[in-house]
């Protein structure tokens, strides 16, 4: 059985803070009778600086992770979709020793430690983080052993080592190694002439242990096989070989059976696999580029050489190979990882959506739309100059958001469309409606930020392409990424120039958009459509900052806006009017508003926050955030979209939706948008639909005041309340 997650403890443990939920009759209820009196006593004395009132921002991230891999021993969801959730957690943390930890070790190299609110060195940091990173690998690995391929081996899913090959398994393995796999490989013999090579970032490769001397009397004992990415890692066996089931073998095994083969006349002592994990962030300094495209490219290709940061190694290398590799790369024993299993665990997704046992996953299902989408109106400016239409992704269909695009591209009176692109996928309608309304003559503007990271060479190619179609291509502005979600469609209506936008909380991606839960505001209102023009016309040209009327921006107005809607909250508690805050983001580490919610709290403003990954702010501390809840909600989604609630005495309830999480990076350096819910209508919904996250009790984590976090379970005769499940079952329903 495997042991639980060390930071998990059971719900009836919880802070009495952290188990508060929302009554059965709605938020409007909890509002009135959540205490107002729970102002600390002594908040004068507690100072806000105190570092143990925060939480590492790498380690919190780390603790996200730890969540998701948690998903793969629930034996309430899916076989295949548990794997993939493990498989999520390896990928996760690829990235976070490629960026995260690559940063700190920066850091450190160039002298420039520095310690957040949380009082944390990188050098302690790193410590922490190696002794959790160690020991969750460790236990991925044996979730993985232990419970989900012996289970898919049950449903006739099996990953055939090399001691259970039949004679017949033995045979096609052979063939297909001579004539698939060797003429691929190039071994490399390690000797002076043959120094150890360069390895690509997160490779596959061998370390192989001689007995002999060559042909030219080479007796160096070493050599290393790297395993093109070309290859698969995993093979499908032939149902003629192997008839029951579906049946892989990994390449490694292949390579390990047959390795004699690529060293003629030599005894092959031991081959063992390994994976190292390099620095991926690319460092530009906006100061010294003067074609960032072309900077930018010149990046890419070192990105696959950046500083080592981490070495895996199969478990069964011989201590001296291991020492061998881990000078090699001038690390560390704490950046080493023995793992029990294949280096590289993400290659196994393809199995994760097997069309042949579609029980061992999510069932599908049909994106719903709003009544309004289901008229016989086929034009959509003629239905969103009506009414704002809001849709929630994946639950509803992102295609309405496609088709506007589409139809302005070929509409006659449409003159012109600017588009903001952070992430919109290889093969993007997004780009086609794009790309064919600059043909048909449209004046097409795309403003692309080609540093999204990881995604940097896909967008420099989108670029191109729609530079070749006749659009004008913008990168944006130097040191500040553009990670708005916004269109403007200009119109001609009889005499009139109308606009029409769309504001989103998410990437202009369809693969996302059935991924992600992310809104979308399609609108014709004329003052929020002059904003997204005006700051179109900042990021496309250059002036001075344009007063917005109903639109907030990062860097300008947001982070300002933010702290005085949070004042107002603290100031109505102070004055024993209704207060209420609802912050729903990815990430919350930026300490300027974790002390300003922290006072709110000290003023005892209820405060529900729903942050999904990174969480800096410890909720339950008496005297400082006694009244704050945080949870983290884990589903069969990527829990993405941004909003931001303020109740205002009851008078006039707001809600903002927005591209920016509570991150330093996005209220400072980033260029974001934030952009008001009006109507009681679009209001009155997503409270609800917060409502509806705040009384998951299957699928949450609450946060505990030392920064662990506990499962949330019913108890008793209490419902099961599983957020994403409830809104699929609401939205994708036709009758709304």
């Amino acid at each position: 059985m495997i042991a639980t997650d060390p930071t998990s403890t059971t719900t009836s443990q919880l802070p009495q803070a952290a188990a508060d939920t929302p009554t059965e009759s709605g938020m409007n209820n909890e509002v009135r009778t959540r205490p107002v009196a729970n102002k600390a006593t002594d908040s004068s004395a507690a100072n806000l600086d105190d570092p143990s009132f925060y939480t590492h921002r790498e380690l919190s991230q780390l603790q996200f992770n730890i969540r998701v891999l948690e998903q793969a021993l629930d034996d309430s969801t899916p076989l295949l979709e548990r794997l993939k959730f493990l498989l999520i957690f390896s990928s996760n943390l690829d990235e976070f020793f490629e960026i995260r930890v690559a940063g700190l070790k920066e850091q450190i190299a160039f002298a420039r430690e520095k310690r957040d609110a949380d009082g944390l060195s990188p050098t302690e940091a790193l410590a922490q983080i190696s002794l959790i990173a160690h020991e969750q690998i460790a236990r991925q690995y044996q979730i993985l052993n232990e419970v989900l391929l012996p289970s898919l081996e049950k449903e006739k899913i099996r990953f055939i080592r090399r001691r259970h090959w039949t004679a017949k398994i033995k045979t096609w393995v052979r063939r297909y190694f001579k004539e698939e796999i060797e003429p691929i490989l190039s071994p490399i013999g390690l000797d002076p002439t043959h120094p150890f090579p360069l390895l690509v970032n997160k490779s596959l490769n061998f370390i192989v242990e001689l007995d002999g001397t060559d042909a030219f009397g080479r007796d160096s004992g070493l050599a290393i096989i790297p395993a093109p990415r070309s290859l698969p890692r995993i093979i499908k066996i032939p149902d003629e070989i192997v008839e029951d089931g579906v049946n892989y073998v990994f390449l490694s095994s292949m390579i390990h059976a047959h390795a004699n083969d690529l060293f003629h006349g030599m005894q092959v002592k031991g081959c063992y696999q390994f994976r190292l994990t390099r620095n991926a962030d690319l460092s530009l300094d906006p100061e010294e580029v003067d074609d960032l495209a072309r900077a930018l490219r010149g990046e890419l290709v070192q990105r696959r050489f950046g500083d080592a940061v981490r070495l895996e190694v199969v478990n069964s290398c011989p201590t001296h190979l291991v020492d061998y590799l881990v000078r090699q790369f001038n690390l560390t024993q704490q950046e080493l990882y023995l793992v029990d299993g294949p280096v590289n665990l993400t290659r196994l997704f393809s199995v994760t959506g097997l069309k042949s046992h579609p029980h061992l996953q999510f069932p599908p299902f049909t994106p719903g739309l709003p009544k309004p989408l289901l008229s016989k109106i086929t034009n959509i400016f003629q239905l969103i100059s009506r009414q704002d239409l809001l849709l929630y992704h994946p639950f509803e269909s992102f295609t309405p958001v496609v088709d506007m695009l589409r139809q302005a591209a070929k509409d006659p009176n449409v003159l012109a469309i600017k588009q903001t692109l952070y992430r919109t996928g290889a093969n993007s309608e997004i780009v086609d409606a794009l790309v064919e309304a600059a043909r048909n003559g449209k004046e097409v503007t795309a403003v692309i930020e080609i540093r999204a990271r990881f995604d940097e060479e896909s967008n420099l190619a989108l670029a191109a392409r729609l530079q070749a179609a006749g659009a004008v291509v913008i990168y944006g502005v130097i040191g500040f990424k553009t990670h708005a979600k916004m269109m403007l469609i200009l119109r001609r209506e009889g005499s009139e120039l109308v606009r029409y936008a769309h504001l989103g909380t998410g990437n202009y991606h369809a693969g996302n958009a059935r991924l992600y839960t992310d809104y979308s505001l399609l609108t014709s209102d004329d003052a929020l459509c002059e904003d997204v023009a005006k700051l179109f016309g900042q990021l496309i040209g250059m002036g001075k900052i344009l007063r917005m009327k109903k639109l907030l921006h990062a860097p300008f107005t947001l982070r300002k806006t933010l702290l005085d809607l949070i004042a107002r909250e603290t100031n109505n508690a102070l004055q024993n009017k209704p207060s209420r805050i609802i912050i729903k983001v990815n990430s919350l580490t930026d300490a300027r508003m974790i002390k300003a919610l922290y006072k709110a709290s000290q003023a005892g403003v209820p405060i529900d926050l729903i942050v999904r990954g990174m969480c800096c702010l410890r909720p339950g501390i008496p005297g400082v955030s006694s009244t704050i809840t945080v949870r983290s909600v884990i589903g069969r989604f990527l829990e993405h979209s941004r909003v931001y609630y303020f109740l205002n005495a009851e008078a006039d309830e707001q809600i903002y939706l927005s591209s920016a999480d509570w991150m330093e990076r996005n209220l400072d350096r980033r260029v974001e948008t934030c952009f008001p819910l009006e109507g009681k209508r679009l209001i009155n919904r997503v409270k609800k639909e917060l409502e509806t996250y705040l009384a998951d009790n299957i699928r949450a984590w609450v946060q505990n005041s030392d920064g662990s976090y506990t499962a949330i379970s019913p108890t008793g005769t209490q419902l099961i309340r599983n957020s994403q499940q409830s809104l699929l079952e609401k939205l994708t329903s036709v009758a709304k």
